[in-house]
Order: C-alpha cells, then structure tokens, then sequence
C-alpha cells in the first residue's frame, strides 16, 4: 500500500451555524492522506497509472464551492463520498481546519477517516 498526501490546501466556501458565519465564504485548510495501490504508476511511470493529485485537489475544491453546509463534519462527508466515487481509493484521512472562529485558538477543526470496504 502506498499514500498520497496533500497538506494545506485552501478551500474557499460558505459554511457556518452562525448568521456572520453565513455572510460570505471562510477559507477552510484541508489536509488529505490517501491510501492507493500506486503500484502500476511505481513500475511505468505513467500518471494515468496513479491519482492525479491536481484532479483530487480540484474535486475538494468543487465540493467547497458547490456547497453550504453548516457543519465541516457535513463537508466532510461530503468531500470523501466525491473522493471516493472518483479515485480508486482505498482509505481515506481528512482534516479539516476552520482557522480564527475561536478568540482563544488558532483554529479548530474535525477529522475524519473513511475505509472503503471491499
């Protein structure tokens, strides 16, 4: 089993429980851990062998932006169900950071793993 990871990635949309919450778009911060047989990608070196890092990273961002869910667990599931119908994934570990909504920390956040079952 190999993974690929992708750290940091910023995913504008609206989200919140509260009214200020609900008056424009937070950025969101999404790290990824994907478990994948890269196998065939290591022996041919071909991308059509292995996940395309840029499509997965463009398909989180068309969830955030298609959607306006007050709660990242929601997003979440959301994220991984359109991560999971479009990449051969096997596991799947999402972090998602919402930074500066609390006065005493830097940001908060959920995460979420999900195992596809054979």
């Amino acid at each position: 089993m190999q993974q690929i990871f992708i750290e940091g990635l910023s995913v504008p949309t609206l989200i919140g429980v509260y009214d200020w919450e609900r008056t424009q778009k937070t950025t969101l911060i999404m790290n990824l851990l994907i478990d994948a047989d890269l196998s065939q990608a290591m022996a041919s070196d071909n991308v059509d062998h292995t996940i395309d890092y840029a499509a997965v990273a463009e398909c989180v961002k068309e969830v955030g932006a298609s959607t306006s869910f007050e709660l990242l667990e929601a997003l979440s599931k959301a994220v991984v169900d359109s991560l999971c119908a479009r990449f051969p994934i096997q596991k799947l570990v999402l972090k998602i950071e919402k930074p500066g909504i609390l006065p005493d920390a830097q940001k908060v956040g959920i995460q979420v793993t999900h195992e596809v079952s054979e």
